[in-house]
């Protein structure tokens, strides 16, 4: 028989608060929705090795495919190896880095190839402005300061190109009409602003 010495308090186990129990119940979501894809890195012999980070290899290999938005193993083999090397310092695979990489594509969701090349350029080129935001922070001289700010700034633009053209790319394509304001003096006309023509021609507006 067991008896607790008095006086000394019995741990209780920690109770969620109902902002975090909503919290686990969107990541509970988002993992179901779309399971983690993950790169495992093994060292052998001949030398470095990657190969899906699951139990099961087909069930690791189709995740990585659903990550990548393919159906191809060609194309996830190819992008795998540029994600490899855009990832990774040196001669050896960078595990943490890789699949950084792949959950920023994973994050991104793309539903084909295109949307894929473009979710692994726009990681690529994060990963280069945070490269030149750490220069720019410890930085010795001027022209130090002006190179590393210049290649900041654009590499800045460029990742906001990027997710104009995914958001483009992902549109219908289909025009809309806006008509900000429209304004009729006392014996004038009316006065249409920021009108867009429709996708098939025409006027925004009939003159009287």
């Amino acid at each position: 028989m067991t008896t607790s010495k008095p006086g000394k308090a019995v741990a209780q186990p920690y109770k969620p608060t109902p902002a975090e129990t909503a919290a686990l119940a969107r990541h509970r979501d988002r993992s179901e929705r779309r399971p983690p894809a993950r790169i495992k890195v093994a060292k052998g012999a001949t030398g470095a090795s990657t190969r899906p980070d699951h139990p099961d290899l087909g069930m690791g290999t189709l995740n990585l495919m659903n990550a990548l938005g393919t159906a191809s193993l060609p194309f996830m083999d190819g992008l795998l190896r540029q994600i490899t090397n855009v990832a990774s310092h040196g001669q050896e695979p960078d595990e943490a880095g890789i699949n950084f990489v792949l959950s920023v594509v994973n994050g991104i969701e793309p539903r084909d190839e295109i949307e894929a090349m473009l979710a692994t350029q726009m990681a690529a080129v994060h990963l280069a402005t945070m490269t030149f935001a750490r220069r720019l922070a410890h930085v010795d001289n001027i022209p130090q300061q002006d190179s590393a700010e210049r290649a900041f700034n654009k590499l800045a633009r460029t990742f906001t190109t990027q997710v104009e053209a995914l958001k483009r790319y992902r549109s219908t394509g289909q025009q809309t009409v806006r008509v900000e304001r429209v304004t009729v003096e006392a014996g004038g006309q009316a006065i249409v602003g920021a009108v867009n023509a429709p996708a098939g021609g025409g006027r925004g507006c009939d003159e009287n």
